[in-house]
């Protein structure tokens, strides 16, 4: 008798337990907001951890040949960054450096509503840093 209602429910068991795996895959695989970044002046509020990750990476670390010391102030009894601390004056100038980044793509490529970390956006940190903290200067 078990094995009639085990071979009569089994699709249906079947079904609801693949449901139940691709709905978890599917949870997993969607970039969730966080409300809980602070300071952010520049970059939305309720970016992405993924977005904010990517962005710090690409658009700043490899652009500028750095690491996150250098806008970001370690403790160094915890070993970890204090990532709204406004301590470090490059943290200020890498916004500045944002708005006339975000500036420079509006006015001049047109771009409606550019943002950081677009793959639209025409100049980027890149542009002009070419993975120097300091931009060299052309004669």
């Amino acid at each position: 008798m078990y094995s009639q209602l085990f071979r009569k429910n089994y699709k249906k068991t079947l079904v609801l337990s693949m449901l139940f795996v691709f709905g978890l895959l599917g949870i997993s695989a969607v970039e969730t907001t966080h409300d809980g970044h602070k300071n952010l002046k520049v970059l939305p509020s309720n970016i992405s951890d993924q977005k904010l990750d990517n962005i710090m990476l690409q658009d700043f670390s490899n652009a500028l040949g750095v690491d996150c010391d250098y806008c970001h102030l370690l403790n160094k009894n915890t070993k970890q960054y204090d990532y709204a601390s406004d301590t470090l004056p490059e943290k200020e100038t890498a916004r500045d450096m944002m708005r006339m980044t975000l500036a420079l793509n509006k006015t001049y490529f047109k771009l409606e509503n550019p943002a950081i970390g677009d793959t639209s956006l025409v100049v980027t940190c890149y542009t002009c840093h070419r993975e120097n903290p300091v931009p060299a200067h052309k004669k």
